[in-house]
């Protein structure tokens, strides 16, 4: 991948939003700024177990399950009542409840899930998909256990629009990136970009150096470029999940577990339940027991970069990398929702706080 170019000369945002290019990719996005998340671990149980999994690390795997459907309706309902208007719906794995998943969906009706999609989800539950790969068959094998997953994923979700493939990438599969990209081309279903990002404690070898950070980036490009109504990624999502920093350093992550605000935004906001419904604002994050430090989750990415929209209003590049940062954060997280084409197509330093 090119080195970033360095931003540009400075430019008010009026100035910069009379190009009408970005007028118009920013008059798109902001209709979705209403988006409120939350959290929630469906279940406790999984049907597969992962190296790194980030579930089976901390408490909250120790919490006990809540299966009373009344309760969760109650929560759910509670929950757009406090101004919550998108569900993350995650824990170990989610298709094992499709009766919570429901009620989720029937009470807030954007979101999205969080699966391994050994299992297929019933069509009626319309939120998007998201389908965890990491690698082809012969490392999922390896790392997940599971024999054919990819195969089985792809049939289960075959002909289904609200589903994304999500793969992420470590040291160890980033060439098979290109086998798998070209699969899910071939049967018209989309993929997406994640980067492992270590759990406390974690010193295993899917950890990235700073090598495998290099040489996923250079594969992102070409897969980008390759692929472009398969890939959902930009320029700018490159740089920001496979930069040396993790996105807490470049960008100061503003979910509670790093944010002791409470006045505003996902500090107020944001809560990570558990499968007892308990939620600890000490821990609360889109992926809790990451090592904060090594975090490139795409998950963080769509609030922590997209939270910083004033930082990159400086220069119309600038800008344009960051539209098409959270024009893909849209494709990928709401169902319906349509990628245009990446308006910056190189990358661009992220910007310093001031």
């Amino acid at each position: 991948m090119a080195a970033p170019t360095p931003h540009g000369k400075t430019c008010s945002f009026a100035e910069i939003t009379a190009i009408p290019a970005i007028r118009e990719r920013w008059e798109k996005v902001r209709r979705y700024f209403f988006l409120r998340e939350s959290t929630y671990d469906m279940t406790n149980r999984c049907n597969i177990r992962c190296e790194g999994c980030y579930y089976f690390t901390g408490a909250k795997q120790f919490a006990e399950e809540h299966p009373d459907e009344s309760v969760w309706r109650s929560l759910m309902q509670a929950e757009r009542e406090r101004g919550i208007t998108f569900a993350v719906l995650a824990g170990a794995e989610p298709s094992l409840v499709p009766q919570l998943c429901r009620i989720c969906a029937e009470i807030i009706p954007c979101g999205a899930i969080a699966t391994n999609g050994l299992k297929a989800l019933p069509r009626d539950i319309d939120y998007r998909i998201h389908i965890s790969v990491w690698g082809n068959d012969r490392t999922s094998s390896e790392i997940r256990k599971a024999d054919n997953l990819l195969v089985r994923q792809m049939a289960n979700y075959r002909d289904d629009p609200r589903a994304v493939f999500v793969y992420t990438f470590t040291p160890h599969n980033i060439d098979e990136a290109k086998e798998v990209t070209a699969l899910l081309a071939a049967n018209g279903q989309q993929i997406t970009f994640n980067m492992f990002s270590a759990p406390i404690g974690y010193t295993g070898p899917l950890r990235h150096s700073p090598a495998s950070l290099a040489r996923t980036a250079e594969m992102m490009t070409e897969l980008l470029h390759d692929h472009p109504r398969t890939v959902l990624f930009s320029a700018y999502n490159i740089v920001a999940h496979t930069h040396a920093l993790g996105l807490h350093d470049l960008f100061s992550c503003p979910y509670p577990r790093r944010n002791p605000s409470t006045a505003i935004g996902l500090g107020r906001s944001f809560r990570q339940y558990r499968t007892d419904l308990q939620w600890d604002r000490a821990a609360a994050c889109c992926v809790p027991d990451t090592d904060c430090r090594d975090c490139r989750h795409y998950a963080a990415g769509s609030a922590v970069v997209t939270a910083r929209m004033f930082r990159h209003a400086t220069d119309p590049e600038t800008f344009a990398a960051w539209l098409d940062y959270v024009d893909t954060y849209l494709a990928v997280w709401m169902h319906g929702y349509t990628k245009g084409p990446n308006l910056c197509d190189h990358p661009v330093v992220p910007p310093a706080s001031h």
